[in-house]
């Protein structure tokens, strides 16, 4: 099966989701823009990556399973590998941010438990 011969149904829901996740994405980066402190700042570029990057692998996914008419598990592995390291990535910058913070007797730091 070439490009030309995908479904309409197939190609309408790649696209979907390609844009959807663009989307959520862009949505992200400008939350990381607009708003004001780093503990606001870190939120809206994880969770805009996070589903953004989702929804572009599940067009993925769809594309190339019916293209090559077969299941194609790759997109899996980097969503796997992309989900689990963006949380980590986000409680590492936080915590480094708020030790910082604290050591330095920033205004803003939130307060201890």
């Amino acid at each position: 099966m070439t490009e030309a011969d995908l479904p309409a149904w197939a190609a309408i829901l790649v696209v979907a989701l390609a844009v959807i996740g663009s989307a959520l994405s862009l949505l992200g980066a400008v939350g990381l823009v607009r708003l004001k402190t780093f503990y606001e700042r870190v939120h809206a570029p994880t969770l805009g990556a996070t589903l953004g990057m989702a929804l572009v692998l599940l067009a993925s996914i769809v594309w190339f399973t019916t293209v090559e008419r077969r299941f194609m598990p790759r997109e899996i592995l980097i969503g796997l590998f992309l989900t689990v390291t963006t949380p980590v990535t986000l409680i590492l910058l936080a915590r480094a941010a708020l030790f910082r913070d604290r050591t330095e007797g920033a205004e803003d730091t939130p307060r201890k438990g």
